[in-house]
């Protein structure tokens, strides 16, 4: 959990450092497949990075644009605020239920895209390792779009919010005890750049 909050430090810092303004923001290059119930999504670098995908020329460190978009702050700043509310939400065994915890999360981050309409995010679902591929696709998909759904039962439009399932491809946590495998089992929320429409 400190390697993600110190990443999203050294963006940010980078950001304020590097003063330039680009050109003409591109969209996010993100392309997604089915298996089986599930999907998984990848961008122009072979993923989604933590603050979006490669944007081409007129995107600052890590995809992220340097400039505002309307209706609030721009996507490292969005970012950055994610972070410190909690930007990961976690889930039981072979469950996609929000508890309590994930809800109070969830509702503050939607006041944060609430406040922010020019920015959109992508909800990654992971999953433990157990199970096969295609069941985990499925299952990480699900917990996506229940996170979508409670944002979007907040107020935060749809067209914002894409989801993606990595399963159980991509764990932050290894080894096979139960605290391991529950911070595999998760949701998280990343800014991917400006809103398809505000």
């Amino acid at each position: 959990m400190l390697r993600p909050v110190l990443a999203a430090v050294a963006v940010i810092l980078l950001l304020v450092g590097c003063e330039s303004t680009p050109d003409t923001p591109q969209p996010t290059t993100t392309t997604s497949s089915s298996v089986g119930s599930g999907s998984t999504g990848t961008g122009a670098d072979g993923g989604v990075s933590r603050y979006g995908s490669s944007m081409g020329s007129g995107a600052g460190v890590g995809g992220v644009q340097q400039q505002g978009i309307g209706g609030g702050r721009g996507p490292a700043q969005v970012a950055q605020e994610l972070v410190g509310v909690g930007d990961t939400v976690y889930f039981g065994f072979d469950s996609y239920a929000l508890d309590s915890s994930a809800q109070a999360t969830l509702d503050q981050q939607a006041a944060i895209l609430l406040r922010n309409t020019g920015v959109s995010v992508v909800v990654e679902g992971h999953t433990d390792e157990r199970g096969t591929r295609e069941y985990n696709l499925a299952l990480g998909e699900r917990r996506a779009t229940s996170v979508k759904d409670y944002l979007v039962a907040y107020g935060v439009s749809p067209t914002r919010i894409r989801v993606v399932s990595y399963g159980k491809e991509r764990p932050i946590a290894f080894g096979d005890s139960d605290a391991a495998q529950a911070k595999n089992r998760r949701a998280v929320t990343v800014v991917s750049g400006g809103s398809p429409s505000s």
